[in-house]
């Protein structure tokens, strides 16, 4: 199929460097499953369903929205080409708020529960609607195939793949998303409660399976860890999460071994202020901070190939 933008669903963009073209078979996949972050992708897909939802969804968009992972992701491919401007990326973002549809999950994946390391559902238990899960299930796997498509065109001709994620600060104590889950994230969240709750890992590399297997590039998990390390960061590896075999991003890694990287960004560290209920825009600047530890260590696995 072709790899081309549909409108609500994906977004994709080729990035050429200065001696690259159009036609230039690009080397380096960006694929963001979890790129709708702004409040018009939310607003958008919530006018057309039609079912009940929960009063104030939004305020679990904005703080379960992966903010900041199309900036340092789309960013890191910059860098790569203007390093080596023979080269182009291929950057693929969902614009599927996962709020109502998660496209890093089959659409039939997983259970309301919050368990430690575990993924939450595909669709959240909150969406009823036999119309609004059709048409959810519609859009997911349209975009999925776009992905699918763009990994086999890059991975699957020899190049290297980077899935960007990022997470909230604190590991909530939300035992499971449904209905309820505005006002438990709310309680959450008051002052005198949300720094009781565990501090996560700024840098948090997604690279192993629940039986330890590393599935990510050769040498690219020690090689990030010191890098991270080095610029500052608190990096450690599979700590928070890790690469959950009912993941797409596990099925992408698997399908083509060594040659995806998975990863998470502190929320935080990416945008000017953290403020979990409103819509935040991730900072230049602290955008470039991560992706400059990600794209030499990515130009030097290209050697190892």
């Amino acid at each position: 199929m072709s790899i081309e933008s549909i409108a609500d669903v994906v977004d994709v963009e080729i990035i050429c460097g200065a001696r690259a073209t159009k036609a230039t078979p690009p080397t380096l996949l960006v694929e963001v499953p979890h790129g709708a972050d702004l409040r018009v992708h939310y607003d958008r897909l919530r006018a057309r369903l039609t079912g009940a939802l929960p009063d104030d969804l939004h305020a679990f968009f904005h703080i379960n929205t992966d903010v900041g992972a199309w900036a340092y992701g789309r960013r890191t491919a910059e860098l790569v080409v203007l390093a080596q401007p023979e080269r182009s990326a291929l950057v693929v973002r969902s614009l599927i708020p996962r709020t109502f549809i998660d496209c890093n999950r089959p659409a039939t994946q997983g259970t309301s529960e919050i368990k430690p390391g575990a993924l939450t559902a595909g669709i959240p238990p909150y969406v009823t609607s036999p119309d609004d899960l059709a048409l959810l299930t519609g859009l997911h796997a349209r975009y999925v195939e776009v992905a699918g498509a763009a990994f086999a065109a890059v991975c699957g001709n020899g190049g290297l793949a980077l899935v960007p994620h990022t997470y909230g600060p604190r590991t909530l104590g939300i035992k499971a998303i449904d209905q309820d889950i505005v006002n438990n994230l709310r309680w959450a969240c008051e002052p005198e409660r949300e720094t009781t709750w565990p501090l996560r890992a700024e840098i948090d590399l997604l690279t192993r399976d629940s039986a330890g297997v590393d599935h990510a590039p050769p040498g690219m998990e020690a090689a990030l860890l010191r890098a991270f390390s080095d610029a500052g960061f608190g990096a450690k590896a599979n700590d928070t999460y890790n690469l959950h075999e009912a993941s797409l991003g596990h099925a992408w890694s698997v399908r083509h071994e060594g040659r995806v990287l998975c990863l998470e960004v502190r929320r935080d560290l990416l945008v000017p202020a953290w403020r979990p209920f409103e819509e935040t825009i991730a900072d230049d600047a602290k955008a470039e901070r991560v992706s400059a530890v990600l794209a030499p260590v990515l130009l030097d696995a290209f050697k190892r190939l």
